[in-house]
C-alpha cells in the first residue's frame, strides 16, 4: 500500500470504493446531521443574490450592507473558541440543538428588521448559532461515520477502514457544504425577488426542520474524557503544521469571501440572474470539493493540490477583476472549482496534521480563518471606494497567493503521517460511534 500523504489518504483508502457507495451507507444521525449543516451552509449564501435588493429597501450603502457578512462572521471566528468549551459541557446534541435553535430565531429576525443596523445585529445572533452548530456537526459526522470495509474491531485500532470511513465523512460533510453554497444562493433568488425578507423567513423555516430531525434521529454522544477550555483551541495552535494550514487558510479565505461578498455588486444583476450564477458556481463548488479532490490528492499529493488550485484561484480573480462581464461571470462560476479543491484540502489537513483532538484543532483553525471572512466583505468596497473596481480583486489575488506561498515554505510542517495519528484521534475527540 502507498505511503499515507499529508491527509492520511491512501490507494485502499478512497471512499468511493466498493462501488462507490461508501460515503452513502451511513447512519441516520449523520444524515439528519448533514442535512441540516446544508441549511446552515446554505445561509452564508443567502444573501448574496439579493444584496442589491437589501441596500435598496434599507436605503444602505455596498459597504453598509457588506456588514452582514462581517458581523456574520466576525462572532463566528470569536465564537469557536467557546464552542468546545460548551459541547465538552452539555453534549454534542445539545450543543447541535442550541445552535439551531439561535439561528431560527435570528433568521427569523433578520427578516423583520427595519434597518440595517438592526440587520447587521441579528446576522452577528445567526453567526454565534452557526458557529456552535457547524463546528460540532463536523465533529459528529466523522464520529458518527460507518467505518469502510473493515470491522469494529479494527476501526477501534485506528485501521484502514476507520481511516476510509473518516474521509467519507468529511466528504459528506463537504458535500453538505456544497450543496449549501449552490442552493443557498438559488433560494435567496427566488424568495428574495418577491421580497428581500422572505429568504430569511425560509431559512427559519428550514432549520427548525432540522432542528426536529435532529431531535427525533440523533442520539447523545458520549463526553470527551476531559473537558474543553477556552484557551484549548488556541494552545493547539501552537503547532505548526496547524497554525501553517489556519493561517494560509486565512488568506485563502480573504479571496474566497470576496468572491462570495463583493462580486454581486461588480456584476449588478436581477436576484434571479445573480442566483443562477452563484448556483452554478456552487454546483462547481460541491463537485471539486467531492468527486474531483480526492482524485487528485491520490494522483498528486494533497499540498500540490492546494498550492496548485490558489494560484490558479489567484490568475482567476485578476481575470475577474479586469474582465468584461461576461468574462466576469465566467470567472466567478469558474472561481467555485478552485475554491472546492481548496476547501477539501484544508478542512483534512485542519482535522488531520496536528495531534490535537479534531474538535479542538477544527475550533483554532476555524478561529484563525474566520477572522478573514469577516474582513473581506467589509474591505473590498473600501477598496473600492478608495481605488477603482479592479483593485479588490488584486488583493484578493495577492491574497491567495500568500496562501500558496505558505504551503511551499511550510511544507515540512504540513506533512504527517496521519495515520499514525488516527488511533490517537479516535480515543480523544469524543466523537466516536454513537448513532444506530
Amino acid at each position: 500500500m502507498r505511503a499515507a500523504d499529508t491527509t492520511g489518504r491512501s490507494a485502499g483508502d478512497d471512499p468511493f470504493d466498493e462501488g462507490g457507495t461508501g460515503i452513502l451507507r451511513q447512519p441516520m444521525a449523520v444524515w439528519a446531521t448533514a442535512g441540516a449543516s446544508v441549511v446552515a451552509f446554505m445561509g452564508i449564501g443567502l444573501v448574496d443574490p439579493i444584496l442589491p435588493s437589501i441596500a435598496k429597501g434599507l436605503h444602505a450603502s455596498n459597504s453598509q450592507v457588506s456588514l452582514l457578512f462581517t458581523s456574520y462572521f466576525l462572532i463566528t471566528a470569536v465564537a469557536m473558541l467557546v464552542t468546545g468549551f460548551v459541547s465538552s459541557r452539555i453534549g454534542g446534541r445539545k450543543t447541535l440543538l442550541a445552535g439551531l435553535a439561535l439561528v431560527v430565531v435570528f433568521a427569523a429576525l433578520s427578516g423583520t428588521s427595519s434597518s440595517v443596523g438592526e440587520l447587521v445585529g441579528f446576522r452577528a445572533g445567526w453567526g454565534l448559532g452557526n458557529a456552535l452548530f457547524v463546528s460540532t456537526s463536523l465533529a459528529v459526522i466523522v464520529g458518527a461515520a460507518n467505518p469502510i470495509g473493515a470491522s469494529r474491531s479494527d476501526s477501534a485500532r485506528g485501521g484502514g477502514g476507520r481511516r476510509a470511513g473518516s474521509a467519507a465523512a468529511i466528504l459528506l460533510y463537504e458535500s453538505a457544504l456544497g450543496l449549501g453554497m449552490a442552493c443557498g444562493p438559488l433560494l435567496g433568488a427566488v424568495l428574495g425577488d418577491m421580497k428581500w425578507r422572505y429568504p430569511f423567513f425560509g431559512t427559519a423555516v428550514l432549520m427548525a426542520v432540522g432542528f426536529i430531525a435532529i431531535t427525533a434521529l440523533l442520539k447523545e454522544q458520549p463526553r470527551p474524557a476531559r473537558k474543553t477550555s477556552i484557551l484549548d483551541p488556541l494552545k493547539a495552535l501552537g503547532h505548526g503544521g496547524l497554525a501553517s494550514a489556519a493561517v494560509s487558510a486565512f488568506f485563502y479565505n480573504y479571496a474566497f469571501f470576496t468572491v462570495l461578498a463583493f462580486t454581486p455588486f461588480v456584476l449588478d444583476m436581477s436576484p434571479y440572474k445573480s442566483g443562477g450564477v452563484f448556483f452554478a458556481w456552487g454546483v462547481l463548488l460541491a463537485v471539486f470539493s467531492v468527486l474531483v479532490a480526492p482524485r487528485l490528492q491520490e494522483r498528486l499529493g494533497s499540498l500540490k493540490v492546494l498550492g496548485g488550485s490558489l494560484v490558479l484561484l489567484a490568475a482567476d480573480l485578476v481575470v475577474l477583476g479586469y474582465g468584461n462581464h461576461t468574462t466576469a461571470v465566467v470567472c466567478t462560476i469558474l472561481s467555485g472549482a478552485f475554491i472546492g479543491l481548496n476547501n477539501t484540502v484544508f478542512t483534512e489537513l485542519a482535522l488531520g496534521v496536528s495531534d490535537a483532538p479534531r474538535p479542538v484543532a477544527s475550533a483554532g483553525y476555524n478561529f484563525v480563518r474566520w477572522f478573514a471572512a469577516a474582513a473581506a466583505p467589509f474591505l473590498a468596497p473600501k477598496i473600492e471606494e478608495w481605488t477603482d473596481i479592479h483593485v479588490p480583486f488584486v488583493v484578493a489575488a495577492v491574497a491567495a497567493l500568500a496562501g500558496a506561498a505558505i504551503v511551499a515554505v511550510r511544507r515540512r510542517a504540513l506533512t504527517v503521517r496521519a495515520h499514525d495519528l488516527e488511533p490517537r484521534h479516535a480515543t480523544e475527540d469524543g466523537v466516536s460511534v454513537f448513532a444506530d
